[in-house]
């Protein structure tokens, strides 16, 4: 069973597991605003495997976390201990 809030690294790690042989959906806002940004589905994978995760925040009924690298940032949720959800993404402007 899934306890949260999990620390950066226990979050780091259960997303390479969840990329490795688990479920990584995407919520219809995450869609939106990867296609606002011109990014894709790949680019977040390919974050989520790269980047940094900061501690989780409590929001709308769910932990959240976000992960960044310098030049774009995912916010996922943890559904199960074998199902991520995209809640949202962006890329920096600079």
């Amino acid at each position: 069973m899934l306890v949260e809030p999990l620390s950066p690294p226990e979050a780091k790690r259960l997303i390479r597991e969840i990329l490795e042989s688990g479920s990584v959906s995407f919520s219809n806002h995450a869609l939106e605003e990867l296609a606002k940004d011109d990014l894709s589905t790949v680019d977040a994978t390919n974050m989520l495997r790269g980047g940094v995760v900061d501690p989780g925040e409590f929001e709308n009924g769910s932990w959240r976390y976000r992960v960044r690298t310098t030049r774009m940032a995912v916010i996922v949720a943890f559904r199960s201990e074998t199902d991520l959800r995209i809640v949202t993404a962006w890329r920096f402007t600079s």
